[in-house]
């Protein structure tokens, strides 16, 4: 005999957990960054000078996604963009000092977040919701482009 398994509404849970976290962070009032810019900046911060499309795929986003966060990270003067030597059609994006700076706040603010985020719950416990979170990546691949 099968095991009812409850009903966790795990769809509503996932968007409405990530949708309080964002408008959290956002109104944090040292957040010189937005959450989508400030993963721009982690990304540069592993590597300066990615391409704008390698950028896109590490946040999943498509093209006008990734577009759009390089126009307003640039405006903001936290990165520049430049065309690649190779490919005059390919642009690259790197770091600013203004960028850096607000590289290492939202370092130091997200781990916050994330003591935050795990209070509570065991290394083992984190590591399975991880786990869980990750998988939902490969069980839902990312479609057409946007």
């Amino acid at each position: 005999m099968r095991t009812k398994v409850p009903h966790h509404r795990l769809i509503y849970l996932l968007s409405v957990a990530q949708r309080r976290l964002q408008r959290w962070m956002a109104a944090r009032p040292e957040s010189e960054v937005t959450p989508a810019q400030a993963g721009l900046l982690f990304i540069l911060g592993r590597q300066d000078g990615v391409l704008m499309g390698e950028a896109g795929a590490a946040l999943d986003l498509g093209p006008a996604g990734i577009s759009g966060l390089v126009d307003r990270t640039a405006a903001a003067k936290l990165i520049e963009r430049r065309a690649d030597r190779e490919d005059g059609r390919a642009w690259r994006i790197w770091l600013t000092p203004k960028g850096r700076t607000a590289l290492a706040q939202a370092k130091a603010g997200a781990a916050e977040v994330n003591a935050a985020l795990t209070e509570g719950f065991t290394v083992a416990e984190i590591d399975i919701v991880a786990r869980w979170l990750t998988s939902i990546q490969d069980k839902f691949p990312r479609g057409v482009e946007e």
